[in-house]
C-alpha cells in the first residue's frame, strides 16, 4: 500500500512542474537525448498533442496511486505493446530517469527524498503499462 503522504507530495510536486508548459517540453528533450532508439519513435509526432498526452498520463499514474481505477493504464499498456507502439520494458527505466531529471529542474521545493517519492508513487502505475508489452 501506498503511503498516503508520499502520494500526495508527488501530487503536489506534479501540481508545481505543470505550472510551466516548458516543464513537458524539457522532459520530451531529456528524454530524447537519453537514446537515439526512443528519438527516432517519435519522429513524426506532434508533438503539442503528446505535451497533453504526457500531462494526463502522469495524471493517471497519480490517480491510480491515489487508488482509482487502473482501466487507463492498461488501456495504455494495450497501446504501447508490441503490437502498438512497441515501448520496449527497459525504456519506461529511461522514462522515469528522464521524467525525475525534468523535476529536479522545475519543482521549486525538489530535494532528493522528492525523487524516491516519484519512484514510489509511480513505479506500480508503471509496471501495469509495462506489464503489458
Amino acid at each position: 500500500m501506498l503511503d498516503a503522504a508520499d502520494v500526495n507530495a508527488v501530487f503536489q510536486s506534479y501540481g508545481r512542474c505543470c505550472r510551466k508548459e516548458r516543464f513537458f517540453e524539457d522532459f520530451y528533450d531529456i528524454f530524447f537525448n537519453s537514446s537515439d532508439d526512443i528519438k527516432a519513435m517519435f519522429q513524426n509526432t506532434d508533438m503539442a498533442q503528446q505535451y497533453h498526452l504526457l500531462r494526463a498520463g502522469l495524471l493517471w499514474l497519480i490517480m491510480h496511486a491515489r487508488g482509482a481505477s487502473d482501466n487507463k493504464l492498461r488501456q495504455l499498456g494495450g497501446s504501447h505493446d508490441r503490437n502498438g507502439y512497441n515501448v520496449r520494458p527497459e525504456m519506461y527505466n529511461i522514462w522515469l530517469r528522464s521524467l525525475l531529471l525534468a523535476i529536479r529542474n522545475h519543482d521549486p521545493e525538489f530535494v532528493p527524498e522528492l525523487a524516491e517519492q516519484w519512484k514510489r508513487v509511480l513505479t506500480p502505475g508503471i509496471d501495469i503499462i509495462r506489464g503489458a508489452y
